[in-house]
């Protein structure tokens, strides 16, 4: 039996905490307080970015990474900021929806998918929409404590 602890592969189950946050530190997703996740590598669990970070690290390892802004989540693209008709909005929304600038709202894609918009203005004809990921172009820091590599 091997005394070297493993680390992590592109296969790796693993259990961890986590944290997501702004550069001014502002949580945007956290395991610390909680229970630890636990994640199979490779099934989209954590965004590929992040899950290449961990590659190589050894079990046990507490690590901190500073993400450049759009590394993360991808740059903003403005081609992804699009108007929407009232009646598109309408066909997706709840009969007694009451829209907000800044919501999240989830539309059926052509053939069955659905994506997700946050709106960024409402008129009586056309809405404006935002459909990058919320967290693209942001830097972002990233902590992981590795619990444990299978």
């Amino acid at each position: 039996m091997s005394n070297e602890q493993p680390v992590v592969t592109a296969s790796s189950y693993l259990t961890l905490n986590y944290r997501l946050a702004s550069l001014d530190g502002a949580d945007i997703v956290t395991t610390f307080a909680t229970t630890p996740a636990t994640l199979l590598m490779g099934q989209g669990q954590l965004a590929p970015v992040l899950e290449e970070l961990l590659i190589g690290l050894p079990e046990g390892t507490h690590k901190t990474f500073e993400l450049e802004p759009g590394v993360g989540f991808g740059p903003r693209n403005p081609e992804l900021i699009r108007q929407v008709s009232r009646a598109t909005l309408d066909a997706n929304s709840a009969p007694d929806a009451d829209y907000k600038i800044g919501d999240l709202v989830d539309f059926a894609a052509p053939g069955g998918g659905r994506f997700a918009g946050i709106l960024r203005e409402l008129g009586e004809e056309t809405c404006l929409f935002d459909f990058n990921h919320p967290l693209a172009g942001q830097p972002l820091k990233f902590e992981v404590q590795l619990i444990s590599v299978l």
